[in-house]
């Protein structure tokens, strides 16, 4: 009979204790709302409207009817894909390196990494912009070896593009891919060997697989951030390389028609969404990062 009581006091414990809980998350949830929630429901209201107020389809019906809208989401998907499957290639052999140095050595190599973060984007890009030009240093240095003997396209196309978000988006893969490869440990490794495995054979089925989370988080962070590239596209794509949020800056800055741009980029974020559940499905995330029971 006493278990009883007990028991209620210990339920009205436990509900006070996640009602404090919920009250301290308070302030958070409304940062979030305010910062996230209510920009984007705003997006999905204004895309809703004609250009008198009244609720309206025309603007989705506008995307549908010109094929120029297709072309640029094709491109903005295209785009980021292309940038991250580099950003695998190249941040996985760097992180590798980074990882296999002692401490101090990678602490300084993490330091080059990380200084492209103390320079705005739009000095960088521009920088790739002399670089990379028709009379910039890598054609005049070519032309001067012999390696080629007329300037090269290396700008205002979809190889420049690249070559930029590249190098900006890189740094967002190796460091999670640097901090996965140093968490996996090294008896791991000294027992694949020992158990008479080869060292590609220890790469591959143990190095590899413990680093995929890292390479996964990476790739995640720089797919979201290329899908919002504005910048690099409109300095080194010269206006041949288009993205969604550089025709979401057309229609609002040139044609003041904010219904267009939220549907734009309303489609754009539901897109993104689509895939990316798409894609945990098809991948199996889980079993891949081997988090799953057999």
């Amino acid at each position: 009979m006493r278990a009883a009581p007990h028991a209620a006091l210990l339920r009205r414990d436990a509900a006070r204790e996640r009602l404090a809980l919920a009250g301290l998350s308070v302030p958070a949830l409304l940062l979030v709302g305010a910062t996230m929630i209510l920009p984007v429901g705003w997006l999905f209201v204004l895309s809703f409207l004609d250009d008198s107020g009244a609720p309206s389809l025309a603007n989705y019906r506008r995307l549908l009817a010109r094929p120029a809208y297709a072309r640029i989401l094709f491109a903005t998907f295209e785009i980021s894909i292309l940038t991250t499957a580099l950003c695998i290639v190249l941040g996985y052999l760097l992180a590798y390196a980074l990882a296999q140095l002692p401490r101090r050595w990678a602490a300084l190599g993490m330091l080059g990494v990380l200084m492209p973060f103390w320079t705005s984007i739009l000095v960088r890009t521009y920088a790739w912009l002399v670089l990379l030009q028709r009379d910039g240093v890598i054609n005049v240095w070519g032309m001067r070896l012999g390696l080629w003997h007329a300037p090269l396209a290396l700008v205002y196309n979809l190889p420049g593009t690249l070559i930029g978000l590249v190098h900006i988006m890189l740094p967002f893969l190796v460091l999670p891919a640097y901090g996965a490869m140093r968490a996996v440990q090294r008896d791991h490794l000294r027992a694949a060997a020992s158990l008479g495995a080869t060292p590609v054979q220890v790469f591959w089925r143990v190095f590899f697989p413990l680093t995929l989370p890292g390479v996964a988080a990476g790739a995640l962070i720089v797919f979201i951030l290329c899908l919002g590239s504005f910048v690099t596209p409109a300095v080194l794509g010269g206006g041949k390389v288009l993205m969604a949020a550089n025709a979401v800056a057309s229609d609002v800055e040139l044609f003041f028609n904010w219904g267009a741009a939220s549907a734009l980029g309303a489609v754009l974020l539901v897109l993104t969404f689509a895939l990316l559940f798409l894609a945990t499905r098809l991948v199996r995330l889980e079993r891949l990062f081997g988090s799953e029971a057999p």
